[in-house]
This record gives C-alpha cells, structure tokens and sequence, in this order.
C-alpha cells in the first residue's frame, strides 16, 4: 500500500484502486514520507467510509486520539452492530471516538457530566443502553478506568443517532424528550406504571421514537382513507381516545405541531394495547 497522505505516527490515508482508505497500526508511518510504501502485516485495522464527508471528519478526529482509543471504539461499533442487528451510519465513527476519547480525560481530570435522560433512556433505549454498559466494561478492560452509567446513557444515544442517520446529537435529545413527555401524559392520566419488559411497551415507544423523529424533522403523515377506521377506534377505545386528545393539544401548544388522524389512531392503537395488556 502506497501512503497518500500521513495523518500521524500511527495513520495514514492510502488509495487502494483509486479507493481512499485508512490504515492504522502502531508505527506504521515511523521515518515515512508520502508514496512510500507500508508494510501491509503492520496494519491492525483499515477503515474504508464511502462518504468523503465523513471520511474527511475522521481523519481530523484521528490526528488527536491515541490509537487505543480508536480501536477500543472501533470494537464498540462492531459489537453494537452485531448485537443490535442495525445498520449505523458512517458518522458513528466520528462521534463515539470524539466521545469516547473526550470521556476518559474529562474523567480522569476528575469532571464527570450528568446525563439528565439516563432515566428515559434506559426505557426507551434498553438495547443501546445495554451496548453502553459493555462498552463501559471494554473501557475499563483496555484503560483501567471504570466511567460512570451517565457515559453508557451518552454512547446509546450516538447508536440511536446513528440507527436513525440523523445528523445530531440535538435531534436525538429533542427526540428523547418528547417521548418522556407523551409517556408522562399517558402514566398521569391512566395512574399506571409501565412494565419495561413487556412486549407492547417496546412497540408504545419504538412508534414514539418515529413519530418523535418526524415531529422534530417537522414531517407529518398525510391524511389517508383511514378516517372511518379511526371514527371506529374512537368509540370503541375511548378512555385511550381521551388520553391522544390531551397528548395532541400539548404537542400543539408546545410544538406548534398538529397530529393527524393517522397519527391519533396509531397512538390510540398502541396506548391501548400497552395500558390494557398489562391490566
């Protein structure tokens, strides 16, 4: 492999068919210079992101982080690949290093951030947030240091973030949010407490996370022919009708956001299933 461009010590970008790539290995860039060639049995990963963009912001991200830091992230992402089933987008590579890596110094200079949705979650997240607690334990494996389960609740929002391929922490915030919101409203007004374990729980919050996401990306569903489905679900779920109608006059003051008929008959559907199952 021939270096096309030296990143650091331990980087550097190669084409490889025309392609840009990115090797890493201990050393692999001592006394080179540019079109030298690398010995390949010195590489210990090699990442290949089809977006320049993306590509480019690694690279800067690379320059400052210590190889294990990316290796132990890259470890990270492939386990959170493999146990959730998902596709993540390529900019997880650029936020969970950046976090990763900005994580463990703040820790270690003693200033630790309080995450102030750990609660939520751990709810409606329970799959990432479970990747985040052994990404804890790969940290403390690789660097000694054990980060509190606020760090676990931050890396499962960057794995959301990038299973829904938005381009921001903000976004998924304002996401998280609004889904602790609606379930506040459903918990008061059915004096209930969920079981997090249930099956119609999962499907109550996976269809809050999406119509969360549009609510934030201000996209609606349009009106379909449902309407007579909906009058029907009206009648004949009325207590979990009372309880859409107060959810969609907040979302609408709050939001300036108005839920169609298809959203209401969705959410009526699943707040009934999730409050009268588990009665």
């Amino acid at each position: 492999m021939i270096i096309d461009k030296i990143l650091n010590n331990n980087v550097a970008v190669v084409l490889v068919d025309g392609e840009e790539k990115i090797v890493m290995g201990k050393g692999i860039c001592f006394k080179k210079k540019v079109n030298d060639d690398i010995d390949e049995n010195m590489i210990d990963k090699v990442f290949a992101l089809s977006s320049a963009d993306a590509s480019h912001k690694f690279q800067e991200i690379i320059k400052e982080v210590p190889i294990e830091h990316i290796i132990v992230s890259e470890k990270i992402i492939q386990y959170a690949k493999a146990t959730l089933g998902k596709r993540l987008n390529e900019y997880i590579y650029i936020s969970l290093v950046d976090h990763i890596y900005s994580s463990i110094v703040r820790f270690l200079e003693g200033i630790t951030v309080t995450n102030v949705l750990l609660w939520d979650i751990r709810r409606f997240y329970k799959d990432e947030f479970a990747v985040g607690l052994a990404a804890l334990d790969m940290i403390e494996k690789e660097f000694n240091v054990r980060l509190p389960d606020d760090e676990a609740g931050f890396i499962a929002l960057h794995l959301v973030n990038a299973e829904l391929d938005e381009k921001g922490m903000e976004d998924m915030l304002a996401i998280t949010k609004v889904m602790q919101e609606i379930t506040n409203i459903v918990r008061y007004i059915f004096n209930v407490e969920f079981d997090e374990d249930d099956v119609y729980y999962y499907r109550f919050t996976t269809h809050l996370k999406f119509f969360a996401q549009r609510l934030v990306n201000h996209t609606t569903y349009e009106n379909s022919d449902d309407d007579d489905l909906y009058d029907v679900i009206k009648l004949k779920y009325k207590n979990s009708t009372k309880c859409v109608n107060r959810i969609s006059d907040f979302i609408e003051r709050k939001y300036n956001y108005v839920l169609s008929n298809e959203e209401k008959l969705y959410l009526t559907i699943h707040i009934e299933r999730v409050i009268y199952h588990k009665r």
